[in-house]
């Protein structure tokens, strides 16, 4: 599989109709029974928040989060969502909470940043969006999560790749994560990926939150939320199809093991 050759300088692919893709996850989300929630209002768009519980609720032996749609030229991200919602292959004992996207004015200019020109991926520290504020005071009010799942895309990579934080050593699942995802998109297998070490698709970054003033959301998710986390980027310059069977192919791996590993031995619980 070749790449496109369209990203030139900047995302140049496919362009959605963010409100359709917003109702459709709303129908699907009603469709299998999870709770539908907003957490904010910018513009026409009010910024949906999605949970699943099992039912009874003590069944519950994971919870996960997963997000997607924080930058307006990265479509694969909310319609990969779309995707998992509409599968509903979802575990029985795993508790999701799902906020499918978390930019919408950006896709209607099909740019990176929301509508008052900030880049919402780096604005979890002092934040100046009302969004982030308003997703952060969201968060604030969930339990601790097992395992976060952010869903992005990359114009200039050369394949699926992935960033993993697991500071306290869990079970990781970054390389079944990229072994199911080369059957479905090309892996970059470059030996540095946007300025860090990589290896066979995964990069593990050494991080001190304290020394970056502009946090992403998975630095904010590491330090508040969660001990276990993952990334994952398609790479925008191959077909949109293949960039969303990435995405929700790499969720469904994470979802689908972190199950059957607290099936087994209960090693794991949430905060």
């Amino acid at each position: 599989m070749q790449k496109l050759g369209k990203n030139l300088g900047s995302y140049q692919g496919e362009i959605i109709d963010i409100q359709g893709v917003l109702r459709d996850l709303e129908a699907a989300a009603h469709e299998y029974h999870w709770t539908v929630d907003h957490f904010h209002q910018v513009r026409e768009f009010k910024l949906p928040v999605f949970h699943r519980q099992p039912a009874p609720p003590e069944q519950t032996k994971a919870k996960i989060y997963i997000s997607a749609g924080i930058h307006g030229d990265e479509p694969a991200s909310p319609l990969a969502a779309l995707k998992l919602l509409r599968e509903n292959r979802w575990p029985d004992n795993v508790e999701i909470f799902l906020v499918p996207c978390l930019n919408p004015v950006g896709y209607t200019a099909n740019r990176r940043e929301n509508g008052d020109g900030v880049d919402l991926n780096r604005d979890y520290r002092q934040s100046k969006s009302a969004e982030i504020r308003a997703h952060i005071a969201w968060l604030e009010k969930q339990p601790n999560f097992d395992v976060y799942l952010c869903l992005h895309e990359d114009w200039e990579s050369h394949g699926f790749y992935l960033y993993e934080q697991n500071p306290d050593n869990h079970l990781s699942f970054a390389a079944p994560v990229i072994e199911a995802v080369r059957s479905v998109c090309p892996i970059d297998e470059s030996p540095e990926i946007e300025g860090r070490p990589a290896q066979h698709g995964i990069i593990r970054p050494i991080l001190n939150p304290q020394e970056r003033p502009d946090w992403p959301e998975a630095l904010y998710l590491i330090s508040n939320k969660s001990r276990q986390g993952y990334t994952f980027e398609a790479p925008s310059d191959f077909p949109l199809p293949v960039r969303i069977d990435a995405l929700a192919t790499a969720v469904n791996v994470v979802v689908q093991s972190l199950a059957m590993s607290n099936d087994e031995d209960g090693s794991k619980s949430s905060g």
